[in-house]
């Protein structure tokens, strides 16, 4: 059909002519209203985004003198970030002259993914940034 008789048509109709596919030979036009389709389309995009899982990288931060019963509940609450499907950087900072031992540091990270290793995945390998020791897991 051609332009103005399409523009006619939709006059008549009281509606708008909308261009769906400019690209395709010949192009592809509607006649529709066009309010009323940008109205839905933007309430299929808030149910959209309402629908959408925002899955967010929670941190928990050790110390290197950490205590059992304090890294038993650390876990935990690291256990429960891991249920609730967010992906969890697990950090030890050095203090002081602490930094000279990373290797401590690297014992406390693998110590806390071998106890975790039955839920999570480990997605990041241990990574030094300053003074601290991270890696980042997932659930399974």
């Amino acid at each position: 059909m051609p332009r103005r008789d399409a523009l006619k048509a939709a006059e008549d109709a009281g509606l708008d002519l909308v261009e769906i596919s400019p690209l395709a030979s010949p192009p592809v036009a509607k006649i529709i209203d066009w309010g009323k389709y940008q109205y839905q389309k933007m309430k299929e995009q808030q149910r959209n985004k309402k629908n959408a899982k925002v899955s967010e990288v929670k941190q928990m931060r050790f110390g290197l003198k950490i205590g059992q019963n304090d890294l038993d509940i650390k876990l935990r609450k690291i256990r429960s970030f891991l249920s609730e499907g967010h992906k969890v950087r697990i950090q030890v900072f050095f203090r002081g002259r602490e930094i000279a031992h990373q290797e401590l540091g690297y014992e406390m990270i693998n110590r806390v993914a071998q106890t975790l290793e039955n839920e999570a995945i480990v997605e990041q390998k241990p990574q030094m940034n300053g003074r601290n020791l991270s890696i980042v897991i997932r659930s399974k």
